[in-house]
């Protein structure tokens, strides 16, 4: 008896364990400890750098939450307490050290250009459990200034990154389901997942752009192209899979109805020839 209740204990503990399991992975939050506000990196001036405080920065499956903490025993009065639900979210950039989150909020104090905020990271580690958590659960909102190691490479390339004053080099990889650029210098690095990508194109065997849906700042809204000069010669075959991979939705689809169409248009054209070469033949059989 005493065993049967000891076995009916443990598969309901069981079931609980399995129902509960869902919920407790719906509910999984990162915390960060950061700095809000100027960057304390950035070669400033010390005024400038004291604009901003401290905060714990969370991560969660609902959105973006940051309080502020305040400096070492000196506590803010009025502490800020920001929640972002991802809808709310324009646009989530997360690097190694640096995650921002832009804003469909207008700014006045910049001619109502959408506000933004950054966190830099002060603990040790970086942010990129936080994108292991969103890359699966965010749309092309989602910048990626971190190269995906979980991304196994079908074919990788040595490339220069050329920007409007010189450029950065590193490595470009595609995987079944991503491209990743590893730069060699800070914050160039990305992974693009496909869905992120608009188009590529080639004006050779040695250039290679890819356009995204990253924001581009010098265009308001506009997509970023990001333009690679290649070290190695591309052969046609790896782009050409590449480009039927991207476009396998949308172009593909696209590609097919238009023959389609014009397979309709010739048919028709064909079979209104022969009705007209019949005509003729008919009146002389009539003679």
């Amino acid at each position: 008896m005493a065993l049967r209740i000891e076995k009916r204990t443990q598969i309901t503990a069981g079931l609980i364990a399995l129902l509960l399991a869902p919920a407790a992975f719906s509910q999984q939050q990162l915390h960060y400890q950061v700095w809000r506000g100027k960057s304390r990196v950035a070669n400033l001036p010390p005024r400038f750098k004291k604009v901003g405080n401290m905060g714990t920065l969370t991560v969660s499956d609902s959105g973006i939450s940051f309080e502020e903490t305040g400096r070492g025993a000196k506590k803010p009065k009025h502490p800020k307490l920001w929640h972002w639900a991802y809808p709310d979210i324009e646009q989530l950039k997360i690097s190694p050290k640096l995650l921002t989150v832009l804003t469909y909020k207008d700014n006045a104090w910049k001619f109502g250009a959408d506000r933004q905020y950054d966190f830099d990271l002060v603990s040790e580690g970086t942010f990129t459990d936080a994108y292991d958590l969103l890359k699966n659960r965010l749309d092309q909102r989602l910048v990626a200034e971190i190269p995906d190691k979980a991304a196994t490479p079908l074919w990788e390339i040595p490339v220069k990154h050329l920007l409007r004053f010189g450029g950065d080099q590193g490595v470009l990889q595609v995987a079944a389901d991503a491209i990743v650029y590893k730069s060699q210098k800070d914050g160039e690095s990305r992974t693009w997942r496909y869905e992120d990508i608009e188009n590529i194109s080639s004006s050779g065997p040695f250039q290679l752009t890819v356009t995204t849906f990253e924001r581009a700042k010098t265009h308001y809204g506009d997509r970023k192209g990001f333009n690679f000069q290649l070290k190695e010669r591309l052969d046609e075959k790896k782009y050409n899979a590449l480009w039927r991979r991207l476009n396998q939705e949308k172009g593909l689809d696209l590609l097919s109805e238009y023959r389609d169409a014009q397979d309709k248009e010739t048919r028709a054209t064909l079979s209104a020839r022969q009705s007209k070469s019949a005509e003729p033949r008919k009146e002389i059989q009539q003679q």
